[in-house]
């Protein structure tokens, strides 16, 4: 669910965007913003790696590595609302430092205040969870400064920073509830929300299946939204190639039913399918070194969206109607 969060709150905010009137430019850039806002909870990531030193032997070894250790961080500190309602504020005062408009003196009690929040959050995961937490959200800071930083020079106002901040870091725990554990969405407090993640379906691979599909329908949403900002079509770039998807129907018979806990040959599997939107959306350049070599670049990426997701849709319908009938 990781490429979601950011394409949900891309989505959102360029869609309203271009909702009040706004111009698609603007709708697309700040649309970006809050997906790039979006994302930043999920750098508490970081610490997974931590579980491949173990030397675990083969691809399902190392991933159950790998996310083992993510579990110790990965959904707590940064996923909160609470949490990330504070960052945004900071963020929002953060980027007065770069409007001319403002007085001096008035920048530098923004910025001032936005930092000691921030400073506050560390220090209050520090005592709640100890120093890993605060290392996580110390990185989730300056995750989120980041963004803030590139928006503010680019002349984004803060209150609009503040307000991408506030709509991509609430949406994001949300894209969360159907896999693995409930995000701690109200730490540093001890309150739960969600005890569970929400189950689709009582069988684990259509389960599995209905998460993809949320996925791929929020993926959908977010070319939706670029397509009506950019005045193009899906069916003017949506080419017979896709077909191609519906022939992975026949990988309910070759791989074992995929679940949460072993989803690796299936998503690796049908994500590749995508690349049949490149084929014939690609032109050759030459480069110019001696060896001449052949660099392909996306001439057509409309194309190759529409008809790559296209064709990973039919696949995964393909593959759900091939489970039931087997």
């Amino acid at each position: 669910m990781f490429l979601g969060h950011g394409l949900f709150a891309f989505a959102l905010v360029a869609l309203l965007g271009n909702a009040v009137g706004w111009s698609s430019e603007r709708a697309l850039w700040l649309g970006v913003l809050a997906g790039a806002f979006a994302t930043v909870p999920d750098v508490d990531m970081l610490y997974a790696p931590i579980g491949l030193l173990g030397g675990a032997n083969g691809l399902l070894d190392a991933s159950e590595a790998f996310w083992n250790a993510s579990a110790v961080v990965h959904r707590t500190v940064t996923h909160s609302l609470a949490l990330g309602v504070v960052a945004a504020l900071a963020y929002g005062l953060v980027a007065v430092r770069y409007r001319s408009t403002v007085p001096g003196r008035s920048r530098l009690a923004a910025v001032t205040a936005g930092g000691t929040l921030l400073v506050g959050l560390v220090v209050t995961a520090a005592a709640v969870s100890g120093g890993l937490a605060a290392v996580v959200v110390a990185l989730f800071c300056l995750a989120g400064l980041a963004v803030t930083l590139v928006a503010a020079r680019r002349g984004v106002a803060p209150r609009l920073v503040g307000t991408t901040a506030v709509l991509g870091l609430a949406t994001h725990p949300f894209g969360d509830l159907f896999t693995g554990e409930p995000p701690a969405m109200l730490y540093p407090f001890d309150v739960t929300i969600f005890a569970e993640r929400v189950t689709l379906h009582p069988d684990p691979t259509l389960h599995l299946l209905g998460a993809f599909a949320v996925e791929l329908a929020t993926i959908w949403l977010a070319a939706y939204a670029l397509f009506t900002l950019t005045d193009r079509r899906f069916r003017d770039h949506l080419s017979p190639r896709a077909g191609i998807g519906a022939g992975y129907a026949a990988a309910a018979l070759a791989i074992p039913a995929p679940t949460l806990s072993t989803s690796y040959p299936f998503v690796f599997s049908i994500l590749p399918l995508a690349s049949v939107g490149v084929l014939g959306a690609t032109r050759g350049r030459m480069g110019r070194s001696p060896f001449r070599r052949f660099r392909p670049t996306v001439s057509d990426w409309p194309t190759a969206l529409v008809t790559g997701l296209t064709a990973v849709t039919l696949a995964a319908a393909g593959y759900t109607l091939a489970y039931l009938v087997v």
